[in-house]
């Protein structure tokens, strides 16, 4: 099994790219509009909403709490635009998807996306 902050790595990757390919396909084709769409799902605050909201709305499963917990109880870099809480709290999103990336769990890293650009 990898560290958590290298499932965050590959997570940030393949979590940007649902959301690019989210934006296009909502018919954003002007570089700037992409860029500031963008922000409502990749910034550490937007990212900690939606952890947020996944949790209250009973999306994730123990299992996948574990895991996002995991990463953000890791220790890394510091944050530059966000507090402490709501970088690591980002960290531990972006984590849960790597790891659901790595382990080819593609159907529940599918759903979850699913929910968090509804």
């Amino acid at each position: 099994m990898n560290s958590p902050l290298v499932y965050a790595y590959i997570g940030d990757a393949v979590y940007e790219k649902y959301v690019r390919e989210y934006l296009i396909n909502k018919g954003l084709v002007k570089i700037k509009e992409l860029q500031h769409s963008s922000l409502d799902f990749v910034s550490a605050n937007s990212q900690r909403k939606i952890f947020e909201q996944l949790v209250d709305n009973n999306v994730l499963n123990d299992e996948e709490l574990e895991i996002a917990k995991w990463g953000r109880n890791a220790k890394g870099h510091k944050a530059k635009h966000a507090d402490i809480v709501t970088y690591r709290i980002a960290t531990g999103l972006e984590c849960l998807i790597g790891y659901l990336y790595m382990q080819r769990k593609y159907e529940r890293l599918d759903s979850i996306m699913n929910a968090i650009l509804k």
